[in-house]
């Protein structure tokens, strides 16, 4: 989550520019209050830089030293620009524009096109895969579908760092890109891509700032025209720049100088798609007389979590890490990071989601939550143990917000009862905006209580939920207000992409989780070969990598849990070793890169060590067999049953049908599908062992502690031979 929505009231507006920097520290009102020139502002992570930026904005604007509609804000993405015009909007600064470099750069194209070229402009293409796909096939090429996937990233790459494709071979060389096929061919499937691109009339996302940039170079008067509208540029996240877009703002600008960059060359981790920090870098150089101010002050980690993210940077090399910044945590103490080694990769997401559920017992937040991991495919293991779990989760990077199926109809039908609530028989018995909110969205599948289990009906469910959450929030902080300034209020967000907290753990790539904050996080599968990556094999590739798990770390306000799996698989050979990164870092271990594992106990938790309380857990080390024919094992189902598909089974047919008559009463109990309660694999697995006590009963796959201590008792009673189901349906 943001630190916009993070809390849950409305900020009255500031009633006046002096107001405005009221709780700022020192050096933020620096910031603030730098209102010419050129200013460059070095901000680690935790620091208050959108609040730094969005206040000198305000201050600006409020004191008449700004007028709101010549400034440009611009950042890297939606929801970053849309938290902008969210805090823009409660210090009163109507008026800004706050875009992404391609938002600025699509609405000046579609203005001056037909002035500067004529005619309508070409169709903006949302995904250029299928025409990557296209010159393939004109090329005779045969591409799989990763190959096509990375041949799109070296176009995109190309055309950020205004590569053509005849100059594709030489450039990807000189920036040892990780080429995906022969240079040349690449260079070929380029050049047809632009070809068909003429052919069919289309322009990508690419050319649209390629696009703007040529018009005002060749067109000096739509360039006086852009330079008189906007003449006080702030650009966020300045060191993900690519050349392209540099060069876009330098045309902007003119030869003026009013112009504020804010960025951390730390945080650098999108070199990928060509962005570099190089800018943030050199800005004093080409910006001789430029105001620099450097935020260090974390308001946003305890200093346990400070303490490992600047010891990540302490072991960092390269340009970037002479220019780090040593952040100095602000808050109190907190727990020390938590360290965990486990078996397998299942092994160490159920572990995850043990943890998670012991937090939200606890009363944390499930949307103060967050799993993070290197790749998305990754993914899918956490969905199933939360899943299992009964842990609601929602994936970051999914559909908007404001563009959910179930969010639109909620607004119209809010909308309805705002304008004829009076003849409405719903909101008879409402006596505030809450319960007005509550009574129009239970029509819409809003419940007191959530659905059992995950997926697509959790999802809605969530959604009208932070409506309802917004509402309380709302009245809470304004008393008095109505159904139609919730209406308001939720066109206004709308507007800004600014949405309201969903309730739910956060599923997240690294790179997806930049921005963001929450009070508890883990990062999983940090161990060599995932972090850093296998393919990143140069200096340059293996630092950004670790600039890529410092942006992991420095997202934990709270609780920081750091795990890694020795094998991929359960029973898969143990040869994984804790990220080199880790090194001198992590308790028990040394700054000697290279080494082993092995022998490092002090305060790293492993999964295989077996406590006085502890459940034993799946620990061979040697590839599962199957307990019948002896084929070595590898689906995660045959694995549970300890045996092939197809093999003859032992299993005891009356009792798992017992076992499978008392999943159900408890299915009905908790409101949770039975798969919650154990999967039919895990019955089938219980009554092929009919385990006689708590140690046999655990040592079955998808037998964890927490489902042993609440359904251990009667689970080994019934392998005893007693009918708790049907007791159970006469209570």
């Amino acid at each position: 989550m943001t630190a916009a929505t993070h809390s849950t009231l409305f900020p009255q507006v500031p009633d006046s520019a002096d107001a405005v920097l009221d709780g700022l520290d020192p050096e933020q009102r620096e910031v603030a209050t730098a209102l010419h020139g050129p200013v460059c502002v070095l901000a680690g992570a935790g620091t208050g830089k959108t609040r730094a930026i969005t206040h000198r904005i305000a201050y600006g604007v409020r004191a008449g030293i700004l007028q709101p509609s010549s400034v440009l804000a611009v950042t890297f993405t939606n929801r970053a620009a849309g938290e902008m015009r969210g805090r823009l909007r409660q210090l009163g600064a109507h008026g800004v524009q706050a875009r992404t470099f391609h938002s600025a750069a699509l609405r000046q194209l579609q203005y001056f096109w037909p002035k500067a070229i004529g005619g309508s402009m070409p169709r903006l293409v949302d995904r250029k895969i299928q025409l990557v796909a296209d010159a393939a096939a004109a090329c005779r090429v045969r591409l799989d579908r990763g190959e096509l996937r990375d041949v799109t990233a070296e176009i995109e790459w190309s055309k950020v760092t205004q590569t053509v494709p005849a100059d594709y071979a030489l450039a990807a060389a000189k920036a040892a890109r990780e080429v995906p096929r022969d240079p040349a061919e690449v260079a070929q499937l380029y050049s047809a891509y632009e070809d068909l691109k003429r052919e069919r009339a289309v322009i990508d996302f690419e050319d649209v700032l390629l696009l703007t940039v040529a018009i005002l170079q060749d067109r000096q008067d739509v360039a006086e025209q852009v330079r008189s509208q906007y003449q006080h540029f702030v650009v966020d996240e300045y060191q993900d720049v690519s050349p392209l877009q540099q060069r876009l703002l330098e045309l902007w600008l003119g030869d003026r100088n009013d112009l504020c960059v804010v960025g951390d060359a730390s945080q650098t981790i999108y070199s990928f798609t060509g962005a570099t920090p190089d800018h943030l870098l050199d800005f004093r150089t080409r910006h001789p007389g430029a105001t620099v101010v450097k935020l260090i002050r974390d308001y946003r980690s305890t200093p346990q979590v400070v303490h490992l993210a600047n010891g990540l940077l302490a072991q960092a090399r390269g340009r970037a890490a002479d220019h780090r910044l040593e952040l100095v945590s602000q808050r109190g103490p907190g727990p020390d990071p938590v360290y965990a080694e486990y078996t397998d990769e299942p092994a160490e997401a159920e572990g995850a989601a043990r943890r998670i559920r012991d937090l939200l017992d606890a009363g944390v937040p499930a949307s103060e939550i967050a799993v993070l991991f290197r790749t998305n495919a990754q993914s899918e293991t956490y969905e199933q143990a939360l899943a299992d779990a009964g842990i609601p989760y929602q994936l970051r990077g999914a559909e908007r917000f404001f563009e959910r199926p179930e969010v639109r109809k909620a607004s119209i039908a809010l909308r309805g009862a705002a304008r004829f609530g009076g003849n409405d028989s719903l909101l008879d018995d409402t006596v505030d905006l809450p319960s007005q909110v509550r009574a129009v969205l239970s029509g819409e599948g809003w419940t007191p209580q959530p659905p059992a289990g995950s997926g697509a009906v959790r999802e809605r469910w969530e959604s009208l939920a932070a409506l309802v959450n917004l509402a309380h929030d709302f009245a809470a902080a304004r008393p008095g207000v109505t159904l139609g300034d919730l209406v308001a209020e939720l066109d206004e967000r709308m507007s800004a992409q600014h949405a309201p907290t969903v309730q739910g753990v956060t599923l997240a790539s690294l790179h997806s989780a930049k921005g963001l904050e929450w009070d508890a996080v883990f990062l999983v599968g940090v161990a060599e070969g995932m972090m850093p990556i296998t393919y990143a094999r140069t200096d340059e590739q293996i630092e950004e990598e670790r600039r890529l798990l410092y942006v992991g770390v420095t997202r934990a306000r709270e609780r920081l849990y750091v795990s890694w799996a020795l094998s991929r698989s359960p029973g898969g050979r143990p040869n994984r070793r804790p990220s080199r990164f880790l090194d001198g870092l992590r308790p028990g271990s040394t700054a000697a890169v290279g080494r082993s594992a092995a022998g490092v106990a002090a305060g790293v938790e492993r999964s295989t060590t077996r406590r006085a309380d502890a459940v034993p857990r799946r620990t061979q080390r040697t590839p599962a067999r199957c307990r019948v024919c002896g084929r070595t094992l590898t689906d995660a189902g045959e694995m549970k049953l300890m045996r092939c598909e197809d093999c003859p089974s032992d299993m005891d047919e009356g009792l798992y049908e017992r076992l499978r008559g008392w999943r159900a009463v408890q299915a009905r109990r908790s409101g949770q599908p039975a798969f919650c309660v154990f999967t039919d694999k895990t019955l089938m697995a219980i009554a092929e062992t009919v385990p006689d006590d708590a140690y046999e009963l655990a040592r079955i796959p998808g037998v964890g502690r927490r489902k042993l201590d609440r359904y251990g008792a009667e689970v080994l009673a019934i392998c005893a031979g007693q009918d708790l189901a049907e007791d159970d349906d006469e209570d």
